[in-house]
């Protein structure tokens, strides 16, 4: 059913792709826009972990690393897939400050995984484990490949609706007219947006599951889910913020002030996902922890200020406007 469902919202996505084609060239804009739904699909398919990565500028790493810390994170997913029975995926880390993580990749055999900078300054190796055994999830379950699929044509189609009033707008005779340009250019992204949550909400809560047996600590990624979610509300992800479509991905929603649990929200409620988790502990016999306190300023960890070479990102504006 899962599998079901998503076909049924990727192919809802690209009769979205088709419509928008449809209103700005009429038959030869849906026939265009059919060829180009499905080139997108296959570029995703085959480059899928390439363009996320690059875009984040995620390097590799491995166990060779001078950071002990770095060293711990890499042992860590190494160790988990093998547990999990996968094959190891890539490991890189992003130069990033907000602490956040990511899987990407078409299948489990050329999958990547990912955490930030901050991730790592920010979190215990405990957290950090779970944090990664939740990514290993996406990557057991296959979520991977459509969830950067979806991300890429959700983006095309907004922007397509965008260019839809500059691409005769004015004509009378064109299907829709300006009317239906003016509802597209709002309704389009809407659905789109709509049908990306649909597919990532339900896969988190099943990630977060999933993780939770692979790290054999629900708690931690509890913990690690709290911290992350106040760390992100005062941290901005400059590219996330670029790239909107690519939040998704993410464990927590990278965009600043996105975090409820309401209709265009891509992930679910931290709360409730905190709350599943800790039930799964209590199933499995471990006593509650305490909740971890609420930051105050975000701090690296201590011995752990550079991993990447790469200068942190600032986290307050700079200029005269500042």
């Amino acid at each position: 059913m899962n599998h079901l469902k998503t076909f049924i919202l990727l192919a809802a996505m690209t009769a979205l792709f088709m419509g928008v084609g449809y209103l700005i060239g009429g038959a030869t804009g849906m026939a265009v826009a059919l060829l180009f739904a499905g080139g997108l699909n296959l570029f995703s398919y085959w480059n899928a972990d390439k363009i996320v990565l690059k875009m984040y500028r995620a390097q590799p790493v491995d166990e060779q690393h001078p950071n002990a810390v770095v060293r711990n994170y890499v042992a860590d997913v190494r160790q988990m897939a093998r547990d999990a029975g996968l094959p190891q995926p890539q490991v890189a880390i992003i130069p990033n400050d907000q602490p956040n993580a990511f899987a990407t990749g078409r299948n489990p055999e050329n999958a990547a995984v990912c955490a930030t900078t901050g991730l790592l300054d920010m979190l215990t190796r405990e957290e950090v484990r779970g944090v990664m055994a939740h990514e290993l999830a996406h990557v057991k379950n296959r979520d991977t490949l459509i969830m950067t699929v979806t991300a890429t044509i959700a983006g095309a189609i907004a922007a397509l609706a965008n260019f839809a009033l500059f691409f005769g707008g004015n004509d009378r005779e064109r299907p829709g007219g300006i009317i239906g340009t003016l509802a597209l250019m709002l309704l389009a992204p809407m659905a789109a947006g709509l049908v990306q949550m649909a597919i990532s909400r339900g896969r988190e809560y099943e990630a977060d599951r999933v993780g939770a047996e692979i790290a054999g600590d629900p708690q931690a990624l509890a913990s690690a889910l709290q911290k992350i979610e106040a760390y992100a509300k005062r941290i901005h992800n400059p590219t996330a913020e670029r790239n909107p479509a690519s939040g998704q991905m993410f464990i927590i929603n990278p965009l600043a002030g996105r975090g409820a649990d309401n209709l265009f929200s891509t992930h679910p409620a931290t709360l409730n996902r905190v709350r599943a988790l800790l039930e799964l502990g209590a199933k499995m016999g471990m006593s509650p922890r305490p909740r971890p306190p609420e930051p105050s300023q975000p701090r690296p960890a201590a011995g752990f200020t550079t991993t990447t070479g790469v200068p942190p990102t600032p986290t307050q504006p700079r200029g005269p406007w500042s």
